[in-house]
């Protein structure tokens, strides 16, 4: 019996579909104001139904490349699927805990809150500043700070979109606005937006570019930076056979150079008196001598008695013996 079972188990395995071959991969992109749909990843899976409500987590090191803000972390949800492109919503972000953790001592003061704001789009976020202080501070002092925080911070929500406020908090604007705030009340370390959390969506602006246009962009991008890399190859190419025609030459030149030397040393010596004796055939003129016939290193020989460069392959030396 259990040899039966296990048949058809095995049978059923084989019959069973591979859902590896069935997924495809996605495009993440960042939304479309104020990031333009940029690129920020790529995510498998069936199909979209599977890829909707996925978070995909990033530092803002690898999103805007600054080195500075590798301890801060966005989150993206995916909230629809066009073709391969997964587009996404901006969540909120966070500070790593160990980053957190490290700006706060026993002889500094800490100033934390908790901020609901509205846009002017319909976005409810949820922003959590956080005041270091030089040194530690009354309960009164933390409450002035506080509430001054606060304030700049509904007032600034109140006037600007939600993309606008994406962009204050991620460049450090924000933080900026706060410390100038509250730094006539007591000295501070240094602020941040340690967290923020959207709690509800609110009205989606059409400004920006749209998917097609991007994807426009980038095909430009991509043919161009092709072309920049084949010219680069071709020049490279270019080069390597220059200089090995001007340094290294070939073995059959080499050999062509060596014969003549071990003709002339074997030579007897009445041989070589009549090629003494005759200085007028070595004065004929250049248009009636054969050079094609001549080995690289007599082109050479020559071009240095006449005081022109000797580099190039043979042709460029026959050439430049000719003018």
């Amino acid at each position: 019996m259990a040899k039966k079972v296990s048949a058809k188990a095995r049978a059923a395995a084989r019959k069973q579909r591979d859902k590896w071959k069935t997924k495809r991969w996605y495009t993440i992109r960042a939304p479309r104001n104020p990031w333009e749909f940029k690129k920020i990843g790529e995510t498998i899976g069936e199909s979209d139904e599977h890829i909707m409500g996925r978070v995909y987590e990033m530092t803002q090191q690898e999103f805007s490349g600054d080195f500075t803000k590798m301890h801060v972390i966005l989150r993206f949800r995916v909230t629809e699927c066009v073709g391969q492109d997964a587009l996404t919503t901006f969540i909120g972000h966070h500070h790593q805990t160990d980053h957190i953790r490290r700006q706060i001592r026993r002889y500094r003061g800490k100033v934390d809150d908790v901020v609901d704001v509205v846009s002017t789009d319909g976005y409810l976020v949820r922003l959590k500043p956080l005041i270091i202080t030089q040194k530690r501070v009354q309960t009164s002092i933390k409450q002035a700070m506080r509430a001054k925080a606060r304030e700049l911070i509904v007032a600034f929500a109140a006037k600007a979109t939600y993309a606008k406020i994406q962009t204050q908090i991620l460049d450090g604007s924000m933080e900026e606005e706060i410390r100038k705030a509250v730094k006539p009340i007591y000295p501070v370390k240094s602020v941040a937006i340690r967290k923020s959390q959207l709690l509800q969506e609110g009205v989606v602006t059409e400004k920006g570019k749209t998917l097609d246009e991007i994807h426009a962009e980038e095909a430009r991008s991509d043919a161009e930076i092709k072309a920049k890399k084949a010219a680069a190859l071709a020049s490279a190419m270019a080069d390597e056979e220059d200089e090995e025609g001007e340094d290294a030459p070939s073995i059959l030149d080499a050999a062509e150079a060596m014969e003549p030397a071990s003709e002339k040393t074997e030579a007897p010596a009445e041989e070589a008196a009549p090629e003494e004796a005759a200085p007028a055939e070595e004065a004929a003129p250049a248009a009636d001598v054969d050079h094609s016939s001549m080995t690289v290193a007599e082109l050479k020989e020559l071009l240095k008695a006449a005081g022109k460069p000797v580099s190039g392959k043979k042709a460029d030396l026959i050439a430049r013996l000719n003018e």
